[in-house]
């Protein structure tokens, strides 16, 4: 390490390990945490207030930012730095005071402004200088490995999970530059994190005293945002739920109970009057301080003087064995007793300013009762109103004249301290002066003895008593502090030959991804003049038509422009990826497929309806508002775990995007499931699955029979061997096992497939159990099916609320479009909806529950209310229904109409209708059950049993 404090932060190491190591701090020493994030001094203020403030960093590998908040439990970060874009340097040891240790601070170079920050030693700023040049590294190098598409662009370090990321096309890996990496690891300093590094620094207390007129006025609002979000219950961490006037002694507010002016007055002048010490004297503040019940009420002079002899003795074993023991540095034990001085000078000023409060509000009083009196006694004996007035005006008089003198009275007791403390001043800088001197003489006269020492080669040899002993020692400690600078500058050269390695390759890599967008740009542009120039050819010849029956040169441009506009992206040459012109793939990023093999026509439909969402999609991309907003949520979520509230909700109707998908999708589940999970052991669903592999049980037969049936159109499910039908298949059968009751249901193999495709195979099992036991009514996956029909029946009467004019049309052609919906809330719109708006779907499905189906159902029929209400046949109706939503293709529209239009909605209203209806249903089937036991009765007594045969058993 740089300066001369190398060799104590080699003795350091252990010591600088996290506090909850425990035992294996040794161990671990050279373990890095999981998370980059501590405490560190950031310079900031302009002027005569600049200066270091204390900064909770953490670094966030999705956009490669490090966000410094003001404390850990902050929820808006103050700012960020950009890390991908910035370089790092940082002084060398001469900067340091003789005897002094070097300076920690280092300079980040980012968005053009340079940022100064300060860790608490030199052993932490080369921790965090190589950790932020390794997360640099990373992510820049993330860049040449994600192909950035025009369909997808997921994040690096955020891949989505799941079926998904494992068949995730638009990644590349080069090959690592190996002579870099190796000249990196050669180069690097070894180094361990301190106990103000890791998610456990976030218990420890901030480092430093930040002084009280160091503020930000930029930084103002979010702190005051963060400081009112500690209130709220249930968010941030429960230290700073306390108080803010939190102290060691655990005071709290307590709400006073509601005073008159009157009583206040009296109380205060009650205060006033009793003895010193025995009570607090009560400030301007509208509360009082109190203590915990269980503890008794002390002064604040005797809590402030126990703090600064508890920190002034130190520990106790200290006051026995005297001077020989090891006590804290004198300077902090200086800076205490400072900080705990201006404190009980602030507070007399305060108390001060109260007793003045106090006298002034007193004097007013008198005045208003002497006013009273005088004018009820003088206008009862007579007095002419002119001498009152003139009365008034000399009281008025004297009272300012009074209020003059005792302000200017103040003002000389404040310029009389204000010369005391000049004096002490100068008395300083006279001693400070001297000292100097006296150090100014004493190295003159060292100077004088060497060279003396050295006039005088032919001296004996001097003794160990020879006065020159202590200029040998000065020598010894000069020869040590050059070789601590020579280390210091060493360190200093090897890091920042580092960074102008790391420099200089990711300036190549940038210029290498700029030369192949510009080999794309070029292969469009040409590709563009191409279609162009043919669109022209066949313009023109349908502008002066020819009629004959030859083929002319129209045919034939015709023709290629529809092969041209069939072709699909292949997957067999990657390494092209940045040189040819996207096409439309044959796959969607969700694995499902865009465009068919076998009829031409439906071809050429589903390519212009891929391109049509793809249009969309590109539209949505220019609003950058959505994104941004969730880059803003997840950064406010550095410092504390994700929770339900207003601002998630509005972003998950929106919808997720597609690489925050799975970690939002798997919160959503956790949260539906912790009551279960925290009533099963550890390995339930292996248990489940093991249990599953050694004993079939009656539904594995019809679940073998619809795998391959769940979604053929997916390439992640349509072969045996597909990495989906095998996790598709450990699902239903654990599954079953976990409800024999239900056992297996045609639909939960589409619920389990859509899962998979962004949960991993545990999750998605929880995310089963999430729709049939917490979301759907009971008898809703049972052969029965019993749930699933009234649910068809609450939405008919919801249709006749909402949509009326659809709803007597669809009585009218009495067209029943309950088997059409009977499957979209069986299976949640799967295979029902493209699917794009599917996932948006399941987005708000997953974290609202059940009572989205309704309103995406109800906006299903009202973005094409006016196409169905101009068909007037049950026929073409019903053969509209089971095709119109596929041609729905806005999410956005869609999403306007179920959350904007159809409210109100109230959960209340579909719960009371279920009730309703479930009796019904539950009365239709008894006495349907009764009908066929009567059936069943008559046919076994009646004596002509031939007459009530069936076909099938004619047939035998």
């Amino acid at each position: 390490m740089p300066g001369a404090g190398a060799r104590m932060e080699e003795g350091r190491g252990v010591e600088g390990a996290a506090p909850g190591a425990g035992s294996e701090a040794g161990a671990a020493a050279g373990r890095e945490p999981a998370r980059l994030c501590g405490y560190l001094q950031k310079l900031s203020g302009k002027g005569p207030l600049r200066g270091y403030r204390s900064r909770w960093f953490v670094f966030d590998a999705r956009r490669c930012y490090l966000y410094y908040f003001k404390s850990p439990q902050d929820a808006l970060p103050l700012g960020h730095l950009d890390i991908a874009d910035a370089c790092f340097s940082y002084q060398g040891p001469d900067e340091a005071e003789p005897g002094a240790e070097p300076p920690a601070h280092f300079q980040v170079h980012s968005a053009g402004a340079v940022t100064v920050l300060k860790a608490p030693n030199r052993q932490l700023m080369t921790y965090w200088l190589q950790e932020l040049q390794q997360k640099r590294w990373e992510y820049c190098n993330s860049l040449d490995m994600v192909k950035w598409d025009s369909r997808t662009s997921p994040t690096p370090g955020d891949f989505p999970k799941g079926l998904v990321a494992r068949d995730n096309t638009d990644l590349i890996f080069p090959n690592p530059n190996l002579s870099a990496e190796k000249a990196r690891n050669v180069l690097a300093v070894e180094t361990v994190p301190g106990e103000l590094v890791g998610e456990q620094a976030a218990n420890q207390p901030a480092p430093g005293h930040p002084n009280s007129i160091n503020f930000s006025l930029k930084q103002w609002g979010n702190e005051l945002k963060n400081s009112m979000s500690s209130f709220r219950p249930g968010r941030g961490h429960s230290e700073s739920r306390r108080t803010v006037f939190y102290t060691n002694e655990e005071w709290e507010l307590l709400d006073p109970p509601p005073k008159d002016l009157e009583e206040s007055l009296v109380q205060e002048e009650r205060k006033k009057q009793m003895p010193e010490g025995s009570k607090v004297t009560s400030s301007g503040f509208p509360f009082e301080f109190g203590r915990n019940p269980y503890k008794g009420k002390r002064p604040l002079k005797d809590i402030i003087g126990s703090y600064k002899n508890r920190h002034s003795s130190g520990d106790p074993s200290s006051e026995a064995s005297g001077s020989g023991c090891i006590s804290k540095p004198a300077s902090e034990m200086q800076l205490q007793i400072q900080s705990q001085q201006e404190e009980l000078e602030r507070l007399k000023k305060d108390l001060s300013s109260q007793k003045e409060l106090i006298r002034l509000l007193q004097q007013t009083v008198r005045s208003s009762q002497y006013d009273k009196y005088f004018t009820s006694h003088q206008i009862s004996q007579g007095l002419p109103r002119d001498t009152l007035e003139l009365l008034h005006q000399k009281d008025d008089q004297i009272l300012g004249l009074s209020s003059q003198l005792e302000r200017f009275s103040l003002e000389k007791e404040s310029l009389q301290q204000e010369v005391r403390t000049l004096k002490s001043k100068v008395g300083e800088l006279n001693e400070r002066m001297g000292m100097l001197m006296e150090t100014i003489q004493a190295k003159d006269e060292v100077i004088i003895k060497l060279s003396e020492c050295e006039g005088s080669v032919s001296s004996p040899t001097l003794g160990p008593s020879s006065p020159l002993t202590a200029p040998a020692s000065r020598d010894q400690l000069e020869l040590d502090r050059l070789k601590d600078n020579l280390q210091g500058y060493k360190t200093q050269n090897k890091f920042l030959n580092k960074e102008i390695l790391e420099l200089s390759a990711l300036r190549r890599n940038a210029e290498r991804r700029e030369r192949d967008l510009m080999a794309k740009y070029s292969s469009l542009e040409a590709k563009l003049c191409q279609v162009e120039s043919k669109y022209l050819i066949l313009l023109q010849e349908m502008k002066t038509p020819v009629c004959s029956e030859e083929q002319g040169p129209a045919r034939d441009v015709i023709a290629q422009l529809l092969e041209d506009a069939l072709q699909v992206e292949s997957q067999e040459q990657p390494e092209q990826a940045f040189v040819k012109p996207h096409l439309v793939s044959e796959y969607d990023i969700y694995g499902f497929r865009t465009v068919p093999d076998d009829d031409e026509e439906e071809k050429l439909v589903a390519k212009v309806r891929a391109l049509d969402l793809k249009t969309l999609y590109l539209t949505e991309n220019q609003e950058v508002s959505t994104g941004v907003k969730w880059e803003n949520y997840f950064a406010s979520t550095m410092n504390r775990e994700m929770v339900c509230s207003p601002e998630l909700k509005n972003l998950i109707r929106a919808g997720i995007p597609h690489e925050h998908r799975s970690k939002v999708w798997k919160w959503c589940v956790d949260r539906h499931t912790r009551k279960f999970k925290d009533s099963t052991e550890p390995g339930y669903f292996q248990t489940l699955l093991q249990k599953a592999l050694e004993k079939q049980n009656p539904a594995s037969k019809q679940i073998e029979l619809d795998l391959l049936r769940t979604l053929p159109n997916n390439k992640h499910y349509s072969c045996p061997t597909s990495e989906g039908i095998q996790k598709l298949r450990s699902v239903l059968l654990a599954f079953s096992w976990r409800n024999p009751d239900i056992g297996y249901c045609q639909g939960l193999n589409r619920l389990v497939a859509v899962a998979l495709l962004y949960l991993e195979q545990e999750d998605a099992f929880w995310c089963l159990v999430t729709i049939v036991e917490v979301f759907m009514p009971r008898d809703y996956y049972t052969k029965t099916l019993l749930g699933s029909q009234v649910d068809q029946r609450v939405f008919r009467d919801l249709l006749s609320e909402k949509l009326p004019r659809l709803h007597a049309h669809f009585e009218q052609y009495k067209v029943d479009y309950t088997l059409i919906t009977f499957n979209w809330f069986l299976v949640v719109f799967v295979d029902s909806v493209v699917s794009d708006i599917l996932f948006k779907i399941w987005d708000s499905f997953l974290y609202e529950g059940p009572k989205v189906i309704f309103r995406f159902a109800l906006a299903l029929f009202k973005y094409k209310e006016e196409e169905i209400l101009k068909l007037q046949d049950s026929m073409s109706i019903f053969k509209y229904l089971r095709y119109f939503t596929r041609t729905i293709l806005d999410a956005r529209k869609l999403i306007s109409i179920s959350f904007g239009d159809l409210n109100p909605f109230p959960l209340r209203q579909i719960r009371n209708r279920r009730a309703y209806h479930l009796e019904k249903v539950r009365l239709e089937l008894t006495e349907l059950e009764a009908i066929r036991e009567d059936f069943l009765r008559e046919r076994d007594t009646s004596p002509d049993k031939g007459e009530l045969v069936s076909d099938e058993e004619e047939d035998t």
